[in-house]
């Protein structure tokens, strides 16, 4: 693998060194950091260190976090969570283009979800929060689209909720580590990140929710987490997640900088090497996301060839990767079928480097003609 070049860290980022040796020195200790013995407590005071650290990355109160699997599941506990609170605000709102675990709302909640539509840009068009009224429980937007990179209007968003009473939240998982987040200044009322999209483990996420709110809880159990998450605490996981979590908030001006180089190198590259492409997004644009549509070719053709010229990239999100669709993100934005059926990501980490992009350079143009000869 070390001979790859790896350009899906939108789905997922290499451990980093520092987060596996913050795990190393937890797993090997015995104790349930809800227990009272000895054992127990240590368990409990390296979970509350690594909340603090997390809090503090994120511009948060340590009481703000609640730990989660990951990025589905807070999306989960707040939407739903906001939902079985307010029954008196009978609607959610939601962008055009969310994460499965944010879109899946609409049938867990049929009839009583207000979807806000998309311009070209990937942007919410003009008007579209005219839909919020005092019977809108919550408002969701993406901070930073997982296929384009498109960076939404958060300010726009926040405004319009916060006139009718409605909570704020924002999924930030592909903004953390790339955009500066302060969950305080932001004055938000939820917001979600997780783990591995920075370098930290798989398995662990994170739901930053105002300490005003309470939320219902979806599911039952010992409530650990702020009583609206239960099971067994994953303290490993959270040191994890910590250590990650600083190394990339540490790390984010200079790293910010060097993936806009490479982001547009490769930007430059495929649109002078290959024809009839057309990248997809504008600014403000995350750095380390870039979508192209490579016309007249199917994007799962382009993606294996590419796969067996060692180049990981993606068509999209990977949690509804592994079957052939249109991106139902680049629809959302109207474009058409065969062009959201022929659009690759690629997305960029702390591996990324100046020679993997030449190598993608260097394989693509003749990748896109095979492609677009399989596709006739």
């Amino acid at each position: 693998m070390s001979e790859r070049v790896y350009l899906d860290h939108a789905a997922g980022a290499p451990l980093l060194d520092v987060a596996r040796g913050a795990m190393d020195e937890v797993w090997r200790l015995p104790g349930n950091p809800s227990s009272l013995h000895t054992a127990g407590r240590t368990a409990r005071r390296l979970l509350e260190e690594s909340r603090e650290s997390l809090a503090e990355c994120l511009g948060a109160h340590a009481t703000e976090i609640v730990f989660t699997s990951g990025g589905t599941e807070a999306n989960n506990l707040i939407l739903l969570g906001a939902a079985g609170a307010r029954p008196e605000r009978p609607r959610v709102a939601i962008g055009g283009a969310e994460h499965p675990s944010v879109a899946g709302v609409v049938d867990h909640l049929p009839g009583r979800v207000d979807v806000l539509r998309l311009d070209a840009t990937g942007r919410l068009r003009d008007g579209q929060l005219a839909v919020l009224t005092e019977r809108t429980a919550l408002v969701s937007v993406l901070l930073v689209n997982n296929e384009t990179g498109v960076v939404q209007p958060l300010d726009e968003v926040l405004s319009a909720g916060r006139a009718v009473g409605a909570w704020t939240h924002t999924d930030a998982v592909q903004a953390f580590g790339h955009l500066p987040l302060d969950f305080g200044a932001l004055e938000l009322d939820a917001l979600t990140v997780t783990a591995h999209k920075v370098g930290g483990p798989v398995g662990i996420g994170a739901l930053v929710v105002r300490r005003e709110l309470t939320l219902a809880a979806p599911g039952f159990g010992g409530g650990q987490e702020r009583r609206v998450r239960s099971g067994t605490a994953m303290v490993a996981l959270a040191a994890g997640f910590a250590a990650a979590a600083r190394s990339a908030v540490d790390d984010l001006s200079q790293e910010a900088v060097r993936l806009e180089s490479l982001r547009t190198r490769l930007v430059s590259g495929i649109t002078s090497q290959v024809p009839d492409v057309m990248v997809n997004g504008s600014a403000p644009i995350s750095t380390a996301i870039l979508n192209v549509t490579f016309r007249g070719c199917r994007a799962d053709d382009l993606l294996l060839i590419l796969d067996a010229a060692g180049i990981d990239c993606s068509t999209g999100s990977a949690c509804t990767a592994g079957v052939h669709q249109p991106s139902e993100v680049l629809l959302a934005m109207g474009r058409s079928q065969p062009d959201a059926s022929a659009s690759l990501r690629f997305s960029l980490g702390r591996g990324s480097s100046a020679a993997a992009i030449d190598r993608v350079l260097g394989v693509l143009p003749e990748a896109v003609v095979r492609a677009r000869s399989a596709a006739l």
